[in-house]
């Protein structure tokens, strides 16, 4: 086999069920992920199901036909197209795969690259076996994670965003579990972009506390937690708003049952960003993460968050200094410990301007050339990886 090194270019194939314009974590990373390879010199092929309204794909695009995902009408479940994949990819050879999501895409994808011979890693960002008991079928937490298992263990390696979370599936007999960190983007997401107007919109001037909650309006984002907190807050601070960002299958209910909090919808871009620096204490009381990439994208901001002592907050927050956290599950402590830190605004503003410190040294760059490099090992070290370069468009045809 020749050798595959740095100054060769990487054929990449990327298999994700979410992308841009969807919003959610793993659509969010990936897109890191493809811009980062390419801007490193390397071919990135994006396989993923076709969004609703698309027409065409770009050069660096291969869709495939999809059906909704209950629940999350916007998002899409690839279909198993083994055999289309194996046939375009006899004829583009990535020199390895990156296998995202574990729906019959990724399952297909993982098929195809084993009968092929193409060295596969797989990426676990989601913690499907935890949403079970939020969707009240908690008794098949073990049948998915048995499953979750048996897919990953087929690769060649499984990507991993943090160590507790690496130890974690080791312990329960994942193999070849490596580490895929997460970085943020700290010109975009930065206190520059703090808006009096926009604080005033919100009812908001500079002496108010605006709590801020970014995420998916989702059963297994804990969010009714937000809410509970938010009245310990505005118990002693009457004059407190709470801003909701984000979407999902639970916002009807939500403004329903809180017609006082601002639903702002979801926001990307500078509107997001801007929503981030113009609050004042950022709540994330989920207990399902993977990682969390609200938690550095707040901290950025000058946010202090306040969170569970697991996933992004347990590797990037010490408590107290940059930020503020309970153990896993206490939800009792968590809601007492965010009406107590917001009567305190110098600690606030103190935490906020480490937790900016924090970000600043998480750069996407160096993420994407540690990825790099242990795509680079992986195909080094793969018994069947081998080259048979030829045009993208060949693929697209």
């Amino acid at each position: 086999m020749t050798a595959i090194n740095r100054r060769h270019p990487l054929q990449i194939a990327v298999v994700t069920e979410t992308y841009p314009p969807e919003i959610n974590g793993v659509a969010h990373t990936m897109r890191h992920l493809v811009q980062g390879l390419r801007a490193r010199g390397h071919q990135v092929l994006v396989v993923r199901p076709r969004q609703a309204h698309e027409t065409h794909s770009s050069t660096f695009e291969m869709l495939v036909p999809g059906v909704p995902i209950p629940g999350y009408r916007s998002l899409r479940f690839g279909l198993p197209v083994a055999s289309r994949l194996r046939k375009k990819w006899a004829k583009w050879r990535p020199d390895v795969l990156y296998i995202a999501t574990q729906g019959p895409l990724g399952h297909a994808a993982l098929y195809a690259a084993c009968g092929l011979g193409i060295p596969a890693a797989t990426g676990f960002h989601t913690q499907f076996h935890h949403y079970s008991r939020y969707y009240g079928c908690g008794w098949l937490n073990q049948l998915i994670m048995h499953g979750l298992k048996r897919f990953h263990n087929r690769s060649a390696a499984t990507l991993v965003p943090t160590m507790a979370l690496q130890r974690q599936l080791e312990q329960q007999g994942f193999a070849h579990l490596e580490l895929f960190t997460r970085g943020v983007d700290t010109t975009l997401f930065s206190p520059v972009h703090r808006s009096a107007r926009l604080r005033q919109h919100w009812g908001c001037d500079q002496h108010s506390l605006v709590v801020l909650y970014v995420g998916r309006l989702a059963a297994e984002k804990n969010i009714d937690l937000v809410f509970q907190s938010f009245a310990a807050i505005a118990a002693h601070q009457p004059s407190s708003r709470l801003v909701v960002v984000g979407d999902g299958p639970e916002r009807a209910r939500l403004e329903r049952l809180y017609p006082d909090a601002i639903f702002a919808g979801a926001k990307i871009g500078a509107a997001l960003a801007a929503h981030y620096a113009s609050a004042d204490v950022f709540l994330f009381p989920s207990c399902t993460e993977t990682f969390g990439n609200v938690v550095p994208e707040a901290m950025a901001s000058g946010l202090p968050v306040v969170a569970f002592d697991d996933a992004a907050a347990r590797e990037l927050i010490v408590n107290r200094c940059n930020g503020f956290k309970v153990p896993l599950s206490d939800t009792t402590g968590y809601s007492t410990l965010a009406g107590a830190v917001a009567l305190d605004r110098a600690q606030l503003t103190a935490a906020g301007q480490a937790a900016r410190a924090t970000a600043e040294t998480l750069s996407w760059d160096r993420v994407i050339a540690l990825l790099e490099q242990r795509l680079l090992a992986l195909i080094h070290r793969y018994p069947h990886a081998g080259n048979a370069h030829e045009s993208l468009a060949a693929l697209i045809k």
